[in-house]
C-alpha cells in the first residue's frame, strides 16, 4: 500500500520577480569569497561556537570556514560538524540505492556519458518487467529506500512513463519485502507535471543545478532542453508550488569553483526557507568522476583534494544544520567513512549507475565511473564499526512528517527522539532477514548499546524500543513510530 502524506504549509514568492536574481548574486558570492581570504582564528572559533547553537551560520561565515587551510583548525571546522549532525539527527546514518531506469537522453551535457552524442554508449529503457527485475534485487540486498532517476527522454515521449515506472517500483514484493519510499531524480517539470508526479507518492524530488555559475553553466549544457539555467533554477518554487513536500538540490562540484558553488547552494536553500518555510530536505554534494566518452569529466574546471571535499561537506554541515546531507559511491570507500564523521546522514550503497546494473542487463550504459564497489553489507559493517547506526527508515515520509511538519521538528533537534528509534527497527530487520552472522551478531551489540545509552530504564520510550526489538525478533516488520 502506498502511504498518502499530508500537504505542505507553503507560501508563494511575490509576483513579478525574477527569481534568480532573488537566489544568486555573482558579485556577491565573488566578494565574499575573496574578503573571506582575510580571517583570523579567533574569528574562526567564534563562528564554529555559533554553528553549535543549531541556528545556522552566515554565508559570509559560511565563506571563511571554506578559506581555512590550517590543520587544526579544519579539525575543529570537522569536529563542530560531527557535533551539530548528531545534536539534530543522531548518529543515524539512512541507506539508500539509486535506480536508473533509462539512459536515453535528449540533452548535450558535456560532463555527462548519457549526452546525445554519445553514440557508441549502449542505451536502453527498462520495461517494467525490467523494473520489476531491478527492484527486486535491491531487496534482496535489505534496501527499502530508492532514488529512481532517468535520461531526459522517455519512451512513448510523455511522463506516464516515469508514473508507471514509479508504481512498479512501489508494487514489487519480494519475500513479503518492498520498497517503502520513492525518491525521485528527473528533469524539471511545470507546475501541472509535479502536480501529476506528486499523486505518485513521491518522497523527495531531486534535482541538481549542476553548476550556480550562469556563464559556465551556458558552456557545458550546449543542447537540449536541460541548456535552459533559468528553468531548471525555479524547478523547486514549481514543485514546492505544486504541492510536492520535500525537495533536495545539489551541484556537481568540479564543474566551476567548489567554494563558489557551495556559498550559491546555501542561497539557495535560504531562499526556500524564506519563501516557503520549507529549505531542501537533503543537499547532495556529488564530486565529478569520469565519464564514457567525456574528456571535459576527465579534465573538469576545478579538482577538489580530499581535504577541499571534506570541507564543503562540513561547512553545509553547520550552516542548513537541518537538512539531510547525502554522499554516494562516487567517493572512495576510505572518503566516505570519513565524511561518516563529518555531517553526511545519507548515504548510497551498492550502487549501479545504469539501466539493468542490479539484475539484467549489466552492459548497458552508466553515467559516471562508480569508486566505491563494496557491497551492501560491506558499507553497513563499516557504519557499524564506526559506531553509526544504519537506518532503512521512512516512518517520517508514511506518517505525514514531512515539508514544513518535518523541518519543525529538524530544526530543533527534535526529530532524533524518532529517528534514532526508527533506525534500528529497520537495522534490526535487516539483520534478522540479510546479514551475515558476523555483522549480525555486531549490530545487534551495537543496538543494545545504543539503546542502554540513549534511553533510561523505564521510561514510555524505552519500554516501547524493548517491545518492538522483541517484536521484530519474533517476526514482525514495519514498525514504525
Amino acid at each position: 500500500m502506498i502511504p498518502k502524506t499530508k500537504a505542505p504549509r507553503l507560501t508563494k514568492p511575490p509576483k513579478n520577480c525574477n527569481i534568480r536574481d532573488m537566489i544568486i548574486d555573482d558579485e556577491k558570492l565573488q566578494r565574499t569569497l575573496e574578503r573571506a581570504k582575510s580571517h583570523t582564528d579567533s574569528e574562526v572559533t567564534g563562528i564554529l561556537e555559533k554553528a553549535k547553537q543549531l541556528k545556522g551560520i552566515t554565508l559570509e561565515e559560511a565563506a571563511v570556514l571554506l578559506n581555512v587551510t590550517d590543520k587544526n583548525l579544519l579539525q575543529k571546522i570537522f569536529d563542530a560538524a560531527k557535533y551539530v549532525k548528531e545534536a539534530i539527527y543522531g548518529n543515524r546514518i539512512v541507506l539508500f540505492a539509486p535506480l536508473y531506469i533509462s539512459n536515453i537522453c535528449t540533452n548535450e551535457c558535456v560532463y555527462c556519458a548519457f549526452r546525445r552524442s554519445n553514440t557508441h554508449l549502449k542505451r536502453h529503457a527498462s520495461t517494467m518487467d525490467e523494473i520489476n527485475q531491478e527492484v527486486t534485487a535491491l531487496l534482496k540486498q535489505g534496501h527499502k529506500r530508492i532514488l529512481m532517476v532517468a535520461g531526459e527522454a522517455y519512451p512513448g515521449g510523455g511522463l506516464q512513463y516515469v508514473y508507471d515506472s514509479i508504481k512498479a517500483i512501489y508494487d514489487t514484493r519480494w519475500n513479503g519485502q518492498n520498497i517503502r519510499r520513492v525518491n525521485v531524480n528527473i528533469a524539471p517539470l511545470t507546475e501541472p507535471e509535479f502536480e501529476e508526479l506528486k499523486k505518485c507518492h513521491i518522497g523527495t524530488y531531486q534535482l541538481f543545478q549542476e553548476t550556480y555559475h550562469k556563464e559556465t553553466y551556458e558552456k557545458l549544457h550546449i543542447a537540449g532542453a536541460k541548456k535552459d539555467y533559468q528553468f531548471r533554477l525555479d524547478a523547486m518554487d514549481r514543485a514546492l508550488q505544486a504541492g510536492i513536500n520535500d525537495v533536495g538540490i545539489g551541484p556537481l562540484l568540479g564543474l566551476y569553483d567548489h567554494k563558489y558553488e557551495i556559498l550559491a547552494t546555501l542561497e539557495h536553500a535560504a531562499y526556500l526557507d524564506k519563501t516557503y518555510g520549507v529549505g531542501p530536505h537533503t543537499i547532495s554534494i556529488p564530486r565529478i568522476e569520469p565519464a564514457d566518452g567525456s574528456d571535459f569529466s576527465q579534465h573538469p574546471n576545478d579538482v577538489l583534494s580530499t581535504e577541499e571535499f571534506k570541507t564543503c561537506v562540513a561547512v553545509l554541515r553547520l550552516a542548513v544544520p537541518y537538512t539531510g546531507i547525502i554522499l554516494s559511491t562516487r567517493e572512495t570507500p576510505q572518503t566516505r567513512n570519513e565524511c561518516l564523521e563529518l555531517g553526511v546522514s545519507q548515504i548510497s550503497a551498492a550502487s549501479r549507475v545504469n539501466p539493468g546494473g542490479y539484475s539484467y542487463d549489466k552492459q548497458n550504459g552508466s553515467q559516471f565511473t562508480l569508486t566505491d564497489e563494496r557491497t551492501t553489507d560491506q558499507v553497513i559493517e563499516a557504519i557499524v564499526d564506526a559506531k553509526h547506526m544504519p537506518s532503512f527508515c521512512t516512518g517520517c515520509y508514511r506518517l505525514g512528517r514531512v515539508g514544513k511538519d518535518f523541518m519543525d521538528m529538524a530544526k530543533p533537534g527534535l526529530i532524533k527522539t524518532h529517528c534514532l528509534p526508527n533506525a534500528m527497527f529497520t537495522f534490526a530487520e535487516y539483520l534478522y532477514d540479510f546479514a551475515p552472522e558476523g555483522l549480525k551478531n555486531k549490530g545487534l551489540k551495537l543496538i543494545a548499546e545504543t539503546t542502554q545509552a540513549n534511553f533510561a530504564e523505564g521510561t514510555p520510550i524505552r519500554k516501547m524500543i524493548d517491545e518492538n526489538l522483541q517484536k521484530i525478533k519474533a517476526g514482525k516488520r514495519d514498525l514504525y513510530f
